[in-house]
C-alpha cells in the first residue's frame, strides 16, 4: 500500500520479532480485537508517554478482549530495555524488515523537521477486527488522552 491504510482495509499477516527472541504476525490474534500503535523511538518522551499509557490501561483492555502491541523500528534490545526502564506490561515488536508492516500501511513515511527530509515512523493506531480487517485509525497520533481514546472507541466496537 503505498497511502495510508484506511477503514476496512486488511493488516497484512507480517511477521515481527518480539523482545524476547521470538515473533507476533496479526495472524495470532484472529478472532478478536487487536490496538496496533506504530511509535517513532523507544524512549523518548513523547513514545514513553504512549507506552506507559497503554500500559496503565492494558488491564481495562484485557478486560474488553482487546490486545494491545507497540511497534516501532527499534531492536528487540532496545525493548527489553525500554521495557524494564519504565516496567511496561504492554507488548512490543520491531518492525526492520524493508517493505515491513509499517512500510505495507504507509506509516513509515518521509517527514520534515528543520527543513530536513528523512524516513520515520508516522505515530498512528489501529484498532483491528477480529477478522483482522481495520476498524478505526487514529493518524498523527497527539499522545496526550490517546491510550484512553482508543479504549473507549474498542469498548464501543
Amino acid at each position: 500500500m503505498s497511502d495510508t491504510a484506511a477503514v476496512g482495509d486488511p493488516i497484512p499477516d507480517i511477521s515481527l520479532e518480539t523482545p524476547d527472541g521470538g515473533t507476533v504476525s496479526i495472524g495470532d490474534f484472529s478472532g478478536r480485537r487487536v490496538v496496533l500503535f506504530f511509535y517513532p523511538k523507544d524512549n523518548t518522551p513523547g513514545c514513553t508517554t504512549e507506552a506507559t499509557d497503554f500500559s496503565a490501561l492494558k488491564p481495562d483492555f484485557d478486560e474488553a478482549g482487546v490486545a494491545l502491541l507497540g511497534i516501532s523500528k527499534d531492536s528487540p534490545q532496545k525493548h527489553r530495555n525500554f521495557i524494564a526502564k519504565h516496567t511496561l506490561t504492554v507488548p512490543l515488536a520491531t518492525d526492520r524488515e524493508e517493505d515491513g508492516l509499517s512500510d505495507r500501511l504507509g506509516v513509515w513515511a518521509e517527514k520534515k523537521m528543520y527543513g530536513k527530509s528523512f524516513m520515520g515512523m508516522v505515530r498512528t493506531t489501529y484498532l483491528v477486527g477480529p477478522d483482522g480487517g481495520i476498524e478505526r485509525v487514529w493518524n498523527k497520533v497527539k499522545v496526550k488522552g490517546h491510550a484512553a481514546e482508543v479504549l473507549a472507541a474498542a469498548r464501543s466496537a
